[in-house]
């Protein structure tokens, strides 16, 4: 029996991955939706996430996502990723990671990918996907979205949403930072028109029929379900911004709910007040394959917790891309000593 040589280790860089990011968004929506459905047909693994948190710190995170997923993408992999919101002060972004690909066969590591765009993109891929299948659910798209945050997942969440056919006749815009507000609305003013800065959130919510929420809140600062009685479809990606009372009084939708029960999510936080899960509708990936309506007499919400096998299936699909080009930066002798008595 012959043994298995170990793969070469390759480097991919953040303008390596940005290159085949910002040209295969609708490829890319397609891999985060077949990353969801094995994950529905157990073709995954995705343990709980690891938080690495700091007393000095409480604001800031380092967060482990491992993941294994076939089909595909067939890799193990680990998303390493941090978040220290003091860094916008200092005009950096918020999150940082690398992406570890790990080989099924021998278990090597076989590439390490900047990871925050390959994060950034998931997140806005799998809002998109789950805007598109809500929205067909309800019978018609929105024609106006309003952006709750305006940072970088927001920015890839319009990205996203143009690249899957979403058109708005509004756009609005709430922050609560002013300068952050207007550097959101002059990049969106590079492709869109009719472009509102709201100073007060209230007026953000009840003005769009697609709400997203990209922010760095830490509990629920949005508390009262009336904002929300035009029944809009909310792209709940930052996950801790609603209270339980909005929480109960909508339709709601998770990518896993098992994962979204934990870390003071406002799923968590609705569920240790009602000490049940009957408020979630049910998992992007069941959503997918059953007609599961999504009703249109109350908001309709999906807040995804994120999981690594999107990282992981990303990921892949960056490096094959960057491998056919011949792009690959392999670090010679990565491993060594690779003879049991030398």
């Amino acid at each position: 029996m012959t043994r298995p040589f170990p793969p070469s280790f390759s480097v991919i860089s953040g303008v390596q991955v940005k290159d085949v990011v910002g040209s295969h968004e609708v490829e890319i929506t397609k891999v985060v939706e077949a990353a969801y459905r094995l994950h529905g047909e157990g073709r995954t693994l995705n343990p709980d996430s690891y938080f690495l948190r700091f007393p000095d710190i409480p604001s800031a995170r380092i967060i482990a996502l491992p993941a294994s997923a076939a089909g595909d993408v067939d890799a193990h992999g680990l998303k390493w990723i941090s978040s220290f919101p003091s860094n916008l002060a200092a005009g950096l972004p918020r999150a940082s990671a690398v992406l570890i690909l790990n080989d099924t066969s021998t278990g090597y590591p076989f590439a390490c990918l900047e990871g925050s765009i390959i994060s950034a993109v998931r997140t806005a891929a799998s809002a998109a996907l789950a805007a598109r299948e809500m929205s067909l659910r309800r019978g018609g798209r929105p024609r106006s979205v309003g952006f709750f945050g305006t940072g970088l997942i927001a920015r890839y969440v319009h990205t996203y949403l143009a690249a899957n056919g979403f058109t708005f006749d509004e756009i609005g815009v709430y922050d609560r930072s002013p300068a952050y507000a207007q550097g959101f609305r002059e990049y969106l003013e590079q492709t869109e028109d009719r472009i509102t800065v709201h100073d007060d959130p209230e007026n953000l919510v009840r003005s769009a029929d697609l709400i997203v929420f990209a922010t760095t809140a830490g509990t629920p600062h949005v508390a009262d379900p009336v904002w929300f009685d035009h029944s809009p479809v909310v792209l709940h990606v930052s996950l801790r911004d609603l209270s339980p009372e909005v929480i109960l009084a909508a339709w709601n939708l998770t990518d896993d709910v098992e994962h979204c029960m934990k870390a003071g999510t406002s799923l968590h936080l609705t569920e240790q007040r009602t000490g049940n899960r009957d408020f979630v509708a049910g998992a992007l990936p069941t959503f997918l394959s059953e007609p599961i309506p999504c009703p249109n007499d109350r908001a309709a919400i999906f807040s995804p917790f994120g999981l690594g096998v999107l990282d992981l299936a990303v990921g892949r699909y960056v490096h094959d891309q960057v491998a056919r080009a011949g792009e690959l930066h392999v670090v010679p002798g990565f491993f060594e000593d690779l003879k049991r008595h030398g």
